[in-house]
């Protein structure tokens, strides 16, 4: 008999592995990367974030008409360019792209198991670290329990204190 043991999904993990490509400059981690925070997908604006490695990546036009801060605005051009540029695209179409899809929502529930779409005000914030999202009631308990949230929570809501 073959016992077979995997290891815990994570997706705190699997964005600091993309990441790690994307400091590579592969493409697809560049725009996945990008997409994720432009998008506050589960973790990937705390994994994400540049700082001031990304300098003065945007003229004053290309803020107009996205609802994401300007701080976050500028890490997304950053890893966009930074693909683009290995993928012979254009960043400013790429972050085109990312407001459309953004207008039209996506995945924010933090729970892995969940497939609800929608937009970011849609889904309720943890009252205690302010960082994860969730669509109801239902997903925030299930991912408690599971451990996925509980081992994380503290730790946002002390850096962010």
């Amino acid at each position: 008999m073959t016992l077979f043991i995997g290891v815990r999904r994570s997706k705190w993990r699997a964005l600091q592995w993309m990441r790690q490509a994307a400091v590579c400059g592969e493409l697809n981690s560049c725009l996945r990367l990008a997409r994720g925070m432009y998008l506050n997908l589960p973790y990937a604006r705390e994994v994400g974030h540049v700082g001031e490695a990304a300098g003065p990546a945007m003229s004053a036009g290309v803020v107009d008409g996205h609802d994401v801060s300007p701080d976050v605005l500028t890490d997304v051009v950053h890893w966009l360019q930074k693909g683009c540029v290995t993928g012979q695209r254009d960043p400013l179409k790429a972050l085109d792209l990312l407001r459309r899809v953004a207008l039209q929502g996506g995945p924010y529930c933090r729970n892995d198991g969940c497939e609800v779409l929608g937009r970011p005000k849609d889904f309720k914030v943890c009252p205690q670290c302010k960082t994860a999202r969730y669509c109801g009631d239902a997903c925030q308990k299930q991912d408690w329990n599971a451990g996925g949230h509980k081992e994380k929570c503290g730790t946002f809501a002390s850096e962010s204190g």
